[in-house]
């Protein structure tokens, strides 16, 4: 089921609109009635039950939703790592089916990275891997994606030398280096400090600006949802439903701590949690 579009203010356009604008552009990304389950000792776990959306080119699109709404499971899904129980996921119109260099994925781990190998060598490695770029041409585009991250410096050095930020940069350097039809971010910056969390996602948000690149992110912070996407898919708690689908690109870093930027996080934590508030409130 997709999730109804909300009209209620500027900043909750609906989503026809944003369709109609793109005339008859095919999706780029399409997650089609997508349920996913995993199993635990005692049982057979369904973490979402039959959500859909579509992502377009250049979109910032975001998951939001509450812990165990089934939001990574689903980037999972895109990713090719979990296949759907019910319903299918289509890049460019052709069933993903497991994993492959079109869909990058940047996890929330500062070990995602080889400590044996260098920065450099580190974005250089699924280019040689999967053998795209031979050696002098993964070189040179490894050097030209460090650039935009900021650490062509630091291009040999070991990431034990790095902070936990210069190590999320690397690891985005080494994803849009691959330059996959869509870019997976699991909760990059959950892991940070709130003052490097704010600094990378201005980092992001100027890199795509730069080099337009489709996103995929999953966060359960409302805030960093407003911020970073254009467009936000609201997750119900356990298990995942599409609860609304929002535009949220009138919003930038400069919108924090405005009234209308305040107003429409509380108006977003209210629909992400009404059942628990009825319940709680129920006789």
């Amino acid at each position: 089921m997709r999730g109804e579009p909300l009209a209620s203010s500027p900043a909750l356009t609906p989503t026809l609109s944003r369709e109609r604008e793109r005339g008859q552009e095919a999706p780029l990304l399409q997650v089609d009635n997508v349920s996913l389950e995993y199993r635990t000792p005692e049982r057979v776990v369904r973490a979402t039950h039959r959500v859909s959306f579509d992502v377009h080119a250049a979109d910032r699109f975001v998951l939001l939703g509450p812990s165990g709404c089934g939001k990574s499971t689903l980037l999972k899904a895109v990713a090719g790592f979990i296949a759907p129980v019910e319903g299918e996921v289509r890049l460019e119109g052709r069933r993903v089916t497991q994993p492959g260099p079109d869909r990058i994925v940047v996890f929330q781990e500062f070990d995602q990275l080889p400590p044996w190998k260098t920065v450099k060598q580190n974005v250089m490695f699924p280019l040689l891997a999967s053998r795209t770029l031979g050696k002098k041409e993964a070189a040179e585009r490894a050097l030209h994606y460090l650039d935009k991250v900021g650490l062509s410096k630091f291009a040999d050095v070991h990431p034990h030398q790095l902070s936990g930020g210069m190590k999320q940069r690397v690891a985005i350097a080494r994803a849009l280096a691959m330059q996959p039809r869509v870019l997976l971010m699991d909760e990059p910056f959950a892991a940070l400090d709130a003052l490097t969390r704010r600094r990378m996602q201005q980092e992001l948000l100027e890199l795509w600006d730069e080099v337009r690149f489709t996103l995929l992110f999953v966060t359960h912070s409302i805030e960093e949802a407003l911020v970073v996407g254009n467009r936000i898919a609201l997750l119900s708690p356990h298990p995942g439903r599409m609860r609304a689908e929002i535009n949220s690109h009138g919003f930038s870093l400069d919108s924090l701590g405005g009234a209308e930027f305040q107003g429409t996080a509380r108006r977003i934590h209210d629909m992400l949690f009404e059942e628990e508030q009825q319940a709680v409130t129920a006789p």
